[in-house]
């Protein structure tokens, strides 16, 4: 019992597997070579021309690894590298200068670079290495700052810029947040309060978080849908009318039947459009919501006269493009129709393009409840 506590607990030490493949990772490597050959190339030349000694430092690798492994990282933006090597080695310096001892002096440096970063935003894991060196190193002179940490840092980033656009990686990652959605299950404030409560430095964005938690219910709505057809949950047989039928008709089967569109097929069973309350009452003149039954029952009320200011059939007022689906198509394509595209109701065609049923937002509620049920 005690050997299978010890093996779980050095488990723990381990990391997690990566779950980027070897395209990536040969990208990230790539990446880092390019950059600090470039970086260094250009530094030493510019020590020459400046007469400096040192032209690159080390803290630059493990930026680089930040900048071409994790771009999306907050800790690899252009600010965090360039301003927390640069502040931190600001501070680094002050610390050479004003404390004697190295072991002490670099514990102050480190400890004050982090406050700093955390201060000015640029919190950049390679600046406190930035700092410790410049105490271990002895760098008394505060232009060592400006060359070679910031001319190091400026350099990595610029080439950092060209390479991960070239490689289809969004540098520097802007944020983007999501605009909110009246169907979303949490809200940005929600993230906001779990994070606070979580109250820890992630090394993602907010917005990208939240990115991956909305990808993470698609996937698993695509998932649990996935072996469902429209055919599987659709209401079959329903209630049509053609072209000609007349209002009152229609709006009668509305009523009685208590459903809020009818598909308009032709005597072949084609789809042709859709009516629904809404086109009904798209005919009224609302400006004035008295009197709106009065007006309903002269809209549906046949006209007996040959001629007619007003609509008399269907065809007169039906929506014409109607977004249809096949039978057998996967209800999880219906996704984005329902959540974003404002429908209300699909019609169901089979093989021969022939009305055969009907979705609507309730059948789709119910599997999506069915969806996101917990599996036991």
């Amino acid at each position: 019992m005690r050997l299978n506590a010890l093996l779980a607990y050095a488990r723990a030490w381990l990391p997690g597997r990566t779950t980027v493949d070897m395209r990536e990772q040969l990208r990230a490597v790539c990446g880092a070579a390019i950059g600090l050959v470039i970086t260094a190339v250009l530094c030493r030349w510019l020590a020459g021309a400046l007469g400096a000694s040192v032209w690159l430092v080390a803290p630059l690798g493990a930026t680089a690894v930040l900048v071409f492994a994790v771009p999306a990282s907050p800790l690899a933006q252009p600010w965090s590298v360039i301003g927390g090597n640069t502040l931190s080695a600001l501070v680094g310096i002050a610390a050479a200068n004003w404390i004697p001892d190295p072991a002490l002096g670099g514990a102050v440096a480190v400890a004050a670079a982090i406050g700093v970063m955390f201060f000015a935003r640029c919190l950049h894991p390679p600046g406190g290495a930035a700092a410790l060196l410049a105490v271990l190193t002895h760098t008394t002179h505060f232009s060592s700052a400006l060359f070679p940490f910031f001319a190091n840092s400026l350099l990595l980033v610029l080439a950092g810029v060209a390479y991960n656009s070239l490689t289809g990686r969004r540098y520097p990652h802007v944020q983007v947040a999501q605009p909110p959605r009246a169907d979303a299950r949490f809200s940005q404030a929600d993230i906001d309060a779990v994070l606070a409560r979580y109250n820890q430095v992630l090394d993602i964005s907010r917005d990208d978080l939240e990115s991956l938690i909305q990808q993470t219910e698609l996937e698993s709505y695509k998932r649990r849908l996935g072996t469902l057809d429209c055919g599987d949950i659709m209401s079959p047989n329903p209630i049509s009318v053609e072209f000609g039928t007349p209002l009152q008709e229609a709006w009668a089967l509305m009523h009685e039947k208590r459903i809020k569109a009818l598909p308009v097929t032709d005597r072949t069973r084609r789809v042709v459009g859709i009516v629904t309350q809404a086109d009904f009452f798209r005919q009224l003149d609302l400006q004035h919501h008295e009197g709106v039954a009065g007006k309903l029952r002269d809209l549906i009320r046949a006209t007996r006269t040959v001629v007619s200011n007003k609509p008399e059939v269907v065809g007169q007022i039906m929506t014409r493009q109607v977004r249809v689906a096949s039978a057998d198509r996967p209800v999880v394509d219906l996704v984005p129709l329902f959540s974003e595209g404002g429908h209300h109701h699909i019609p169901i065609i089979d093989s021969e393009k022939r009305l055969t049923g009907m979705i609507t937002q309730s059948d789709f509620v119910r599997a999506l409840y069915s969806a996101v049920r917990p599996e036991k």
